[in-house]
């Protein structure tokens, strides 16, 4: 299989760049395959397979950490880190769980970890950075502005969308967790519980807390 490096991230093109010169397996057709298999062939050292799980999960795992710090540059470094903690863990994963919500929890954890450490306060409210049409620019906006909108009410909403961004940023990284991954990033419940290791009661405890938090920080817009 032949990727167009030029088109990744700067944070996962050096995986992709570094094999460029490596011996293509004539078979199996990686493309072809799922994730359960790719990640079964990755664990027996097989660099194809790295490279088809990392084209399908660059966007999503660098999509949810610029959400989560809101700046493209520490995002990729934070992405590519994810990926060499996951592909140097390849060798756990248990083709049981869903991929995808592995690979999310350690592009999670990571991103977490950081923001402790940081104290990094910031979550996007724009469309993914990887939205390729207008429609997935929209349904993953915190704040969707009308298209009918003049001047003065796009102003408005960017200064209500910012309101918005800070009382996120200030939540404790776990509440701010559950809110980008189930009213931004869309995903369903037993799924954040799956990528935050959490039980689905305390995810919906978190979901609750995170909203009343939310509801107090920006009472004065009622």
């Amino acid at each position: 299989m032949s990727t167009d490096t030029a088109s990744l991230p700067r944070s996962t093109r050096w995986f992709a760049d570094s094999r460029q010169g490596s011996r293509t397996l004539a078979a199996p057709d990686y493309a072809t395959l799922d994730d359960r298999d790719l990640a079964t062939f990755a664990a027996r050292g097989q660099e194809s397979a790295f490279r088809e799980l990392l084209v399908r999960y660059e966007r999503p795992v660098f999509s949810l950490i610029y959400r989560m710090v809101r700046d493209r540059t520490l995002a990729e470094d934070l992405a590519q880190e994810a990926f060499i903690r996951a592909f140097n863990a390849i060798g756990t994963y248990k083709t049981s769980y869903k991929f995808s919500n592995w690979i999310l929890k350690i592009a999670n954890n990571h991103t977490i970890d950081y923001l402790r450490k940081r104290k990094l306060d910031t979550v996007s409210i724009d469309g993914s950075p990887h939205a390729r049409t207008a429609d997935e620019i929209s349904q993953s906006q915190v704040v969707i502005e009308s298209k009918d909108e003049n001047p003065a009410e796009y102003v408005e909403h960017r200064e209500l969308g910012n309101q918005i961004e800070d009382a996120i940023g200030g939540l404790r990284e776990e509440y701010r967790t559950v809110i980008v991954l189930r009213h931004v990033e869309g995903y369903a419940y037993d799924e954040i519980a799956d990528i935050m290791d959490l039980p689905l009661g305390t995810v919906k405890t978190y979901l609750h807390r995170a909203r009343g938090e939310l509801r107090k920080s920006l009472a004065h817009l009622a």
